[in-house]
């Protein structure tokens, strides 16, 4: 294991070899110390699949279903999410990058030690996903999504575009934002009680309070 640390968050990571881990492509129950390179598993359908310790590079799970399972201990890299509908997976000890998750539904999703770097949640939609321990958001584009009655207190979401992103009854105290763009982030203030600011970021909290409060301004 690593640890990589964003911000003020920790997270605890898995540090995986190729050359240890058998080669597949056949999508099983379970899969554990694996190898899974460029495999087409489009609109598959899981249930009460768990895989471990695992380095996914390149596969495409778009519009897959996965409910009730697992990813503990893996390397998911430029893998394909896109229109998939996951459900009451436990997500932990994973790092994600340079993966999309465009349209992607999570639902009943739970999170711990798990680094989202450089992926693409637009127009995906997040309902009820909750941080256990250390989660953090970096260079990811958010922008038109839907979050509703997640519970992410102390995550770090750096540098990410939230443009378009629609936040609602999501808890976040304790956050770090600090180098993402809020302009037309759509969010009722209390969503953003208790989180980190930079400087810069002020101009585009204005705007989210005047048009939150529905406040007119003038030029005198």
């Amino acid at each position: 294991m690593r640890t990589t640390t964003i911000g003020d968050v920790k997270i605890l990571l898995p540090d995986l070899e190729p050359d240890d881990l058998d080669t597949t492509t056949d999508l099983a129950d379970s899969l554990t110390e694996v190898l899974v390179e460029g495999a087409a598993w489009h609109g598959s359908h899981l249930a009460d699949v768990s895989i471990r310790s695992s380095l996914i590079t390149g596969v495409d799970l778009s519009e897959s279903t996965w409910e009730d399972g697992s990813l503990y201990g893996c390397e998911i890299t430029r893998t394909d999410f896109s229109g998939a509908n996951l459900t009451g997976i436990a997500i932990e000890r994973c790092a994600i990058t340079g993966s999309r998750f465009t349209g992607t539904r999570l639902t009943d999703i739970r999170v711990k030690d798990v680094l989202f770097d450089g992926c693409r949640f637009d127009y995906a939609t997040l309902q009820r996903v909750t941080a256990a321990g250390s989660v953090a958001f970096t260079d990811c584009t958010l922008t038109n999504g839907a979050w509703s009655s997640c519970r992410l207190p102390r995550i770090a979401l750096r540098s990410c575009d939230l443009a378009g992103l629609e936040m609602d009854s999501c808890h976040l105290d304790g956050s770090d934002l600090r180098g993402s763009r809020l302009n037309g982030l759509k969010t009722p203030l209390d969503n953003l009680r208790g989180v980190t600011l930079g400087e810069d970021q002020l101009p585009d909290l204005t705007q989210l309070t005047v048009a939150a409060l529905a406040l007119t301004v003038c030029n005198n």
